[in-house]
């Protein structure tokens, strides 16, 4: 398989994301195996896979919700298990299952988050503005997330999980449940966060449909990555037309 970005192992350190050898097991099952795999920055690159493929082991791996014996992953430069802090402050995520409080404000939500990274009051205010604007949800700020529809609570988790401006933004199936015009909004809002900002974006998604011509690919399936690179590597590499041709060979079977 390509490595991801192109680029030389010399310029290894300026990845946003690295994962080298990872692998994982529940019991005698395994959920990942020997993966590897790079994301440069202002890569927005779409984690494909199945239900079961790994996809969200690979997610708690990232973010130390489990600790992987063997393997290694950098987060902008740091070693997530020797220096998980600093590794980990350089990280937004927004998970499957949304984490909002219901119960309180889009800003109360956004505030607390903020007080958890240290920041302080100017700055956190500062950043709710700009971050709620760039998803054009600043005049509700002061609305209970309750109230919002799926797609808006989804843009106010992607505000809060870029408030402390992480090098790198996983989004775990964030368009679950959406209807077509909410998922087409945040698929363009999260690539042009990419292209204007230089954000590394790891996107785990089984949705061909959010796959972007521009984007790079992880096909993963049964633990083992099956093919990185570019839309265009990942295709020409299964020996098919189109990504969607190449996701249904490169995870039939083993």
């Amino acid at each position: 398989s390509l490595p991801l970005g192109g680029c030389s192992q010399t310029m290894m350190e300026e990845s946003a994301l690295q994962v080298d050898g990872l692998n994982f097991a529940y019991g005698t099952k395994m959920a990942l195996n020997e993966v590897s795999f790079k994301i440069d920055k202002g890569d927005c690159t779409l984690l494909l896979g199945p239900n079961g493929a790994g996809k969200s082991t690979l997610f708690s791996l990232i973010t130390r919700l489990y600790d992987a014996p063997t393997g290694m992953i950098r987060l902008n430069g740091f070693d997530v298990r020797k220096q998980t802090s600093r590794a980990l402050s350089s990280l937004g995520v927004v998970f499957q299952q949304t984490t909002l409080d219901l119960d309180l404000s889009v800003l109360q939500n956004l505030r607390y988050h903020a007080a958890l990274h240290g920041m302080g009051r100017k700055l956190t205010s500062q950043r709710i503005q700009e971050e709620l604007e760039r998803q054009g949800m600043f005049e509700r700020q002061n609305e209970k997330v309750r109230k919002l529809n799926g797609g808006h609570r989804r843009r106010v988790e992607i505000a809060r999980a870029l408030l402390h401006k992480p090098a790198v933004l996983l989004l775990d199936e964030p368009t679950v449940g959406l209807d077509v015009p909410s998922r087409q909004a945040i698929v363009q809002h999260v690539h042009n966060l990419c292209s204007e900002s230089g954000l590394a974006v790891l996107w785990a998604t089984h949705l061909i449909d959010e796959v972007d011509g521009s984007d790079q690919i992880i096909v993963l399936h049964k633990g083992n990555v099956k093919a990185t690179g570019s839309v265009g590597e990942v295709v020409h590499s299964a020996g098919v037309k189109t990504i969607d041709d190449a996701f249904q060979v490169l995870t039939q079977g083993q």
